[in-house]
């Protein structure tokens, strides 16, 4: 039985946590699964070692590359001892009870057995990143654990306290009660991870402790819809229910990513959290136990060819900023709607959902500096982030049109309507490429307000033949930005 953390949401993604449920006669549950085997042939310490480019135009700085081949059998020997296996329980909710064997034979009105809750149980895996007892592993591995036990390599079982966890990057912080004698892992960098490389996986799958996989990084940054902070290493190294929270190793041996993930129904995708994102957050998880964030108060979107041509850009690249928190952070740095960042502290941000999470690397309070492109015109400002709160997870509302409607589909790929209060209403989409919705308020056209849909007709007319326009648009509670095509005359 596996648990997917996303189920509930309808995501094709797999928490590698594995729960078990211990019931009260003791059943013994088998579970079966495929394996695959991989043998990497040892090589000597010879064939091993780098092969040193002779080029003369090669970068003394550069990190040095991988090698070709190493031996797999002497890394695992080296990074296992590292590696922690982790069970937890905790109480059922309310109401719960263990299964009754008379019920079988006999159904509800048969003969009772003495109400137990049912000891719930689930495993992971973890890594010790400190010789005073710190574990690092997954927060759905720690969900709900009113107790949690650490399995060390060396075969102690020792009881562990959860310091701190945050549950937007998924990541927990355990400490060991009475530990001695640990080793620790070296923590490398997952910035200067390559696409290619090979990376090693140690977890504990399905309960079968130390398990080691090898695979390769297959792309790196990788959102999936799990959230504001999407930034993942994919591997195809074998990832298993019970390998959450466990390390993905470089060949050098440092932790490079926490594996997290797979892709349901699917060989060989997996990812983890890279390490670099652990170490913004890893201060705050030991020293108050959940991690504060800053927050630039703005409402972003992403930049589509069609507005990247109505902005006049050369590329759509950037974050495009829609709305702006009246005296917050962004507000009081200068940024308006319409601009677009570009980097954040040197930064580039290339896609929209890269902003956020590189805001977010900030502490309340501190200063970051923004670049961002206003009507073709670069600039720097510099803002000073508020705290996030925990997010507004409420819809907004669709907004139903009323009021009059035009009778005929207009020209540029919707039906329109005027607004009482003003503004245009779309009333339908008559274009299946346009980027407008039914039920949008179009307030602004290249910059322009708009009261009613001849001022809308007006302001269009103005726009050159066969170029974009550039609308802002209300849609429920925001505020968005499309681009209408104008249609050459």
């Amino acid at each position: 039985m596996t648990s997917t953390r996303l189920s509930q949401r309808k995501k094709p993604f797999v928490s590698r946590a594995f729960p078990a449920a211990v019931l009260c006669g003791g059943a013994l549950s088998v579970l079966g699964c495929g394996h695959e085997t991989y043998v990497t042939p040892v090589v000597s310490a010879q064939d091993a070692a780098p092969v040193v480019s002779t080029n003369s135009t090669h970068d003394p700085s550069a990190p040095a590359p991988a090698p070709a081949t190493f031996n797999v059998a002497d890394l695992a020997e080296k990074v296992k001892p590292v590696v922690v296996n982790i069970t937890t329980m905790h109480t059922p909710p309310p109401g719960m009870r263990s299964t009754n064997p008379f019920d079988f034979f006999f159904g509800p009105h048969g003969p009772q057995m003495p109400e137990r809750p049912m000891a719930q149980t689930a495993l992971g895996t973890g890594f010790i990143i400190s010789t005073d007892g710190y574990v690092v592993t997954n927060a759905h591995v720690i969900e709900g654990a009113d107790k949690v036990k650490v399995h060390l390599f060396d075969e102690r079982e020792i009881e562990a306290d959860i310091v701190g966890r945050d549950v937007k990057l998924d990541l927990a912080l355990l400490k060991l009660k009475k530990a001695d004698g640990l080793s620790q892992a070296t923590m490398g960098t997952s910035e200067a991870l390559r696409v290619g490389e090979h990376v090693l996986a140690v977890g504990n799958p399905f309960g079968l402790g130390h398990t080691v996989t090898l695979g390769i990084v297959s792309a790196k940054a990788r959102s999936i819809d799990m959230g504001l902070y999407d930034n993942y290493i994919q591997t195809d190294a074998s990832i298993n229910p019970g390998n959450s929270g466990g390390p993905l190793f470089n060949w050098k041996g440092e932790v490079i990513g926490i594996n997290t993930l797979i892709r349901a129904r699917a060989n060989g995708i997996g990812f983890a959290i890279p390490i670099d994102t652990l170490k913004d957050v890893l201060p705050q998880l030991r020293d108050k136990g959940h991690v504060e964030r800053g927050k630039l108060g703005l409402a972003f979107q992403p930049i589509t060819p069609n507005l990247a041509k109505a902005l006049g850009l050369s590329s759509p690249k950037g974050a495009l900023v829609s709305d702006v928190a009246p005296g917050g952070s962004a507000d009081r740095a200068g940024i308006k709607q319409g601009d677009v960042i570009v980097s954040v502290n040197g930064t580039a941000i290339i896609h929209a959902d890269e902003l956020p999470r590189n805001v977010a690397r900030n502490v309340p309070k501190s200063n970051i500096k923004v670049s961002l492109v206003r009507s073709g015109k670069p600039m720097d400002v510099t803002a000073s982030l508020d705290l996030l709160e925990a997010d507004d997870e409420d819809k907004p509302p669709v907004r139903k049109p009323d009021g009059p409607t035009s009778a005929n589909p207009d020209r540029y790929g919707a039906e329109f309507g005027d607004m009482p209060g003003g503004g245009v209403r779309v009333d339908r989409v008559t274009d299946p490429d346009s980027e407008l919705e039914r039920g949008d308020i179009i307030v602004e056209v290249n910059n322009a307000p708009v009261l009613d849909a001849r001022a809308f007709e007006t302001a269009m007319n103005k726009v050159s033949s066969g170029s974009s326009a550039l609308v802002k648009v209300k849609r429920g509670r925001a505020t968005r930005f499309v681009a209408i095509n104008v249609p050459s005359r």
